[in-house]
C-alpha cells in the first residue's frame, strides 16, 4: 500500500482507515467497504480448511466497534514518537498495535493486511522514515505460528510471548528485505555486464531463473528444463548452457556432472 508508506507521519484517523480499506477492497460488493462492520454474526479469526476450521479468537460484537476503534486510534496516536504516552521502542509498539487492532477486527475483511500496515507505520514512525520490509511475507512464511501466537495473546493481557514472536518476525522481514535488495543489485549488474551477449533463448531462461529471487531456482537449470522453457532441441539447450557457463553467467550447481549436470545463475 503506497499510501501507507507515504503517509506514515500523519495522525491516524477513522477516515484514513476507511480510505485504506476502500483502496484495498474496492470492487467488492459482497461486503461493506470503507466502514466498520455492522453485521450481527460473530466475527472470528479462523484458520484451516472449511471442514476443519479452528477458531483462534472471537472479536467484540459489531455494536462495540466504533467505541473500541475510537479508543484504539487515540492510543495509537498517543504512543507515537512525541505523543504523551510515547512507547520508545517502535518494534514493541508495532507488536501491540497489531494485536490491539486484530483483537477488535473492525472490518468485514482485510483486517490482517491493514493491521500489518499499521505495524509497519509504527516501525516507520520510530525510524523517522519508511521501513523497507514486508511483514506480510514474513508472517505468511509460517502462518500457523502467527495464528497460534495471536490465539495465546488473546487469552489474557499477558502479551510478552506475542511481543517476542512479533519482534522476531520483524527481524526476519528486515533480513529478507536486505537479501532482496542485494539480490536486485546483483541481478542488475549481471544484465548490464552481459547486455547484448545472450541470445533470446538464454535471456528467457536467465530471466525465468531469477524470478525465484534470492533463494534461487529450485534444483538448478538442466537440459530437460531448458528444453521445456525454450521449446528447443536438447542439443541446442546443451550448447546454450555451456556457452552461459563459459561466459560466467552460469556456474555449476554442486558437483553433479554428466546427465545430471545442473547450473545456477552466477551472481
Amino acid at each position: 500500500m503506497t499510501d501507507v508508506r507515504r503517509a506514515f507521519k500523519e495522525t491516524l484517523t477513522t477516515e484514513k482507515l476507511y480510505a485504506w480499506h476502500h483502496m484495498l477492497l474496492q470492487g467488492r460488493d459482497d461486503i461493506t467497504v470503507g466502514a466498520w462492520r455492522t453485521h450481527e454474526d460473530p466475527m472470528q479469526i479462523v484458520s484451516g480448511a472449511v471442514d476443519r476450521r479452528r477458531v483462534h479468537y472471537e472479536a467484540p460484537p459489531s455494536h462495540r466497534v466504533p467505541r473500541e476503534m475510537e479508543r484504539f486510534i487515540a492510543w495509537y496516536n498517543e504512543t507515537a514518537p512525541g505523543g504523551k504516552n510515547e512507547i520508545k521502542r517502535s518494534p514493541v509498539r508495532a507488536a501491540i498495535a497489531h494485536l490491539y487492532f486484530e483483537s477488535i477486527h473492525p472490518f468485514e475483511d482485510g483486517n490482517g493486511r491493514i493491521g500489518r500496515a499499521l505495524a509497519e507505520i509504527a516501525l516507520s514512525q520510530g525510524l523517522g522514515q519508511p521501513v523497507l520490509l514486508s511483514l506480510s511475507k514474513a508472517i505468511e512464511s509460517d502462518k500457523n505460528a502467527y495464528y497460534l501466537a495471536l490465539e495465546h495473546a488473546s487469552l489474557s493481557n499477558e502479551v510478552t510471548a506475542w511481543i517476542n514472536y512479533f519482534v522476531k518476525t520483524v527481524l526476519q522481514a528486515q533480513t529478507e528485505s536486505e537479501q532482496q535488495i542485494v539480490f536486485t543489485l546483483k541481478k542488475t549488474k549481471l544484465f548490464d555486464r552481459f547486455k547484448g551477449e545472450l541470445n533470446e533463448r538464454q535471456s528467457t531462461v536467465v530471466h525465468r531463473m531469477l524470478e525465484e529471487g534470492p533463494k534461487g531456482f529450485q534444483g538448478g537449470m538442466n537440459a530437460r528444463k531448458y528444453v521445456s522453457l525454450t521449446k528447443t532441441s536438447k542439443a541446442t539447450a546443451t550448447r546454450d548452457m555451456q556457452d552461459l557457463l563459459a561466459k560466467g553467467v552460469f556456474s555449476l550447481l554442486g558437483d553433479a556432472g554428466g546427465r545430471s549436470t545442473a547450473y545456477q545463475v552466477n551472481l
